[in-house]
């Protein structure tokens, strides 16, 4: 009964520790050096100085949980039957529907402008966050720092990150403590990280400033863009999908997040697809694993395009039917 309760009070003393080291800390910007040189860069193009980053600082809390979140992404350890019952439900559908017919013309002036279809931009924003329900509750400046400095497998990515977070703030005039986002530190309805908050967000309302957290035309306009800048090609499909594949053909797998060869060398190899198009269109073969074994598809360069906002080509691939059968919906009740 003793050596119990010693083993016990062991495990109780060895869980405590755990979550010790796993609770939040409050960041100590001495202890990281490359923190001055961010203080530094960022104080010579806004209106903050180093002093004042070096108080703000003193405010942020480095989270271990979020690194625990990045090495388990949903993406990476799902397989695409799971995966696509979380965003292909009726739920889901039946927002992104109603969500259609409240910004109608919204969608149809981005679709004119842009180039982008109307059920690409309304299903991202319901794969992202739900159309604008789940947003995210960790502090940006929070994120961003944790895996800028905690995260070492990519740390120079968050780095600039946040450093683009802290020009966003000082341009939009934001209070860099109070903008929450997700544990990867994007931000507002269409989850965008700050370098591409910067780079492609756009005023589609016309309000004077482009505003992501709270404005739908801003988002609507923004997604459109973002896919826009990235080479999105209208008229063009993003994926079919394919009823066999012969073992030559199973091989040809792309690599890469982009076409490799033409739909021509594709059907040739053993590839089977119910739909037509050129022979030299571009495509490549993309494999998700299902339940009942892989599951192909021929995808288009508008599919790698989405591969942009997420390098997952499950979560391409559940835009796309996403938006299909919310486009279907909006067809079928007008």
């Amino acid at each position: 009964m003793i050596m119990i309760n010693k083993t016990l009070s062991f495990l109780f003393l060895l869980l405590t520790l755990i979550s010790v080291n796993r609770a939040a800390f409050a960041l100590q910007s001495s202890d990281y050096k490359q923190l001055n040189t961010l203080f530094k860069q960022v104080a010579s193009k806004t209106d903050y100085t180093v002093p004042q980053l070096e108080e703000l600082f003193k405010n942020v809390e480095i989270k271990p949980r979020i690194i625990e979140a990045m090495d388990r992404p949903a993406e990476s350890t799902m397989t695409w039957t799971r995966y696509s019952k979380i965003f292909l439900t009726e739920k889901n559908i039946s927002k992104g529907t109603e969500f259609w017919r409240l910004h109608e013309n919204t969608l149809a002036r981005a679709e004119k402008d842009y180039g982008v279809p109307a059920e690409i931009i309304v299903a991202t924003l319901g794969v992202e966050t739900r159309y604008g329900t789940n947003t995210g509750n960790f502090r940006v400046i929070d994120a961003l720092s944790t895996l800028a400095l905690e995260y070492p497998r990519r740390s120079k990515y968050f780095l600039a990150e946040l450093k683009n977070f802290l020009l966003l703030t000082d341009e939009h005039k934001l209070d860099p403590l109070a903008v929450t986002g997700s544990y990867a530190g994007a931000i507002g309805l269409p989850q965008f990280m700050p370098s591409s908050y910067r780079s492609y967000a756009v005023d589609f309302s016309n309000s004077g400033y482009s505003d992501l957290v709270n404005n739908f035309e801003d988002a609507i306009g923004s997604i459109a863009s973002y896919y826009n800048k990235h080479g999105w090609k209208p008229g063009q499909p993003v994926s079919w999908s394919v009823d066999s594949v012969s073992k030559q053909g199973s091989n040809l797998v792309v690599k890469k997040r982009k076409t490799d060869r033409s739909l021509d060398a594709l059907l040739k190899a053993g590839v089977v697809v119910q739909e037509t198009g050129s022979p030299d269109s571009r495509v490549g073969l993309i494999k998700l694993t299902g339940d009942q074994g892989p599951e192909y598809r021929v995808a288009f360069d508008n599919f790698f395009v989405i591969t942009r906002y997420n390098t997952s080509r499950m979560y391409a691939t559940a835009v796309q039917l996403l938006g299909e059968q919310i486009k279907s919906r909006v067809q079928t009740a007008r």
